[in-house]
């Protein structure tokens, strides 16, 4: 195989993997100079042009005293469906080095293309679908149930390269401070490595708190947790920050209150008849998948069907200290109050400060 492509939504994380197969492809042995790395942020569609042209005359070129090279074009704009990339100029470019392509790269020339945004409408894609060696590395979708667990094994096997024992508590508060993106992940590992230097490797609760910053994600976790303590002052607070930042409401309610009055009535289900232990992820875990068919099928699933293991199991903690008929009188609540946001001219502040209220008060 002499194509590669490295292409996906996570821009650390194709940043990251595109690195280490250039480093995999060079020549063993072979001279550095030889090999061409050319960047392709194109600032127009004319630098886009111009970028296309010096892959063509790379891909054409054979390596110095006729050696092995690789030709990366590294971090392609110009490939997706923007307004840099969809000018003809930018198309131009790409369809040349398609053709140079097409043609066949000349003995021991291989050519690797590494970018955030490729066009799948395109015949660029469609052929490099059929004939390159083409990975995809997209990001973690937030909005979908089960992504703590998907971020969570990405965290953990980081954390171990750098030594670092990260579980519990402090693996979850990390996971929903530093969000899914490889690149804010890695960072924020690699800051808590410096933090605690080489004597100490095992991460707390505490750590994570004072290194990783209070994201927009987080301080939707931080509304979550305010909610599930039944702490009504400290979730008036946070969400009176977030309406002054011109925060939408409607997408408080969505992002922070509705999951996790879900998430705590539906752990408070599972676990009301003592059949689900909540002692450890592993015996929690256990338990659901043991539940009879018809009460597993009431429980959140993540995208590939299962249920919602990791979700439940944070919200199980802190479902001790509500009962069950209160949760779900708080489902009501929520749904009221997301139409009184949508179809009615009531106040916005007011109507997230009676839902807090309602859900923390007794």
């Amino acid at each position: 195989m002499s194509i590669y492509v490295v292409t996906g939504t996570d821009e650390g994380r194709v940043s990251e993997e595109a690195l280490a197969l250039f480093e995999e492809l060079k020549p063993e042995g072979g001279d550095e100079f030889a090999n061409e790395v050319i960047e392709g942020q194109a600032d127009n569609a004319e630098h886009a042009n111009s970028i296309s042209a010096q892959v063509v005359e790379g891909l054409q070129t054979m390596g110095f005293f006729g050696g092995d090279k690789v030709v990366w074009l590294k971090g392609a704009t110009f490939c997706g469906t923007d307004r840099t990339s969809e000018a003809e100029r930018a198309k131009a470019g790409v369809e040349n080095i398609l053709e140079t392509l097409k043609m066949g790269l000349p003995q021991g020339v291989i050519f690797l293309l590494s970018t955030t945004g490729l066009d799948k409408r395109r015949a660029f894609y469609k052929w490099l679908h059929k004939n390159a060696e083409m990975k995809s590395y997209d990001k973690i979708d937030v909005s979908r149930d089960g992504w703590e667990e998907e971020v969570a094994v990405m965290v953990t096997r980081v954390s171990k390269e750098k030594g670092l024992q990260l579980s519990g508590d402090a693996l979850a508060t990390f996971v929903q401070l530093a969000g899914a993106e490889t690149r804010q992940i890695n960072g924020e590992l690699e800051k808590l490595d410096l933090y605690l230097g080489p004597e100490r490797r095992e991460v707390t609760v505490e750590d994570v708190q004072t290194m990783v910053p209070l994201t927009h994600k987080g301080v939707i976790w931080e509304i979550s947790r305010a909610l599930e303590g039944r702490n009504a002052g400290r979730a008036i607070e946070l969400i009176d920050a977030q309406l002054s930042k011109n925060e939408s409401a409607v997408g408080l309610v969505k992002a922070a209150m509705i999951p996790t009055v879900r998430n705590l009535f539906f752990a408070k289900l599972a676990t009301s008849d003592g059949s689900v232990s909540a002692a450890n992820y592993k015996a929690f875990q256990g338990s659901l998948g043991r539940l009879p068919a018809q009460k597993k099928a009431l429980l959140p699933k993540k995208k590939d069907g299962e249920v919602n293991a990791w979700g439940l199991f944070a919200a199980a903690q802190k479902a001790r200290r509500f009962t069950l008929s209160h949760l779900q009188k708080c489902l009501e609540y929520c749904l009221a109050a997301d139409r009184a946001l949508v179809t009615t001219a009531q106040d916005h502040r007011m109507v997230l400060h009676r839902l807090v209220i309602q859900v923390c008060g007794k």
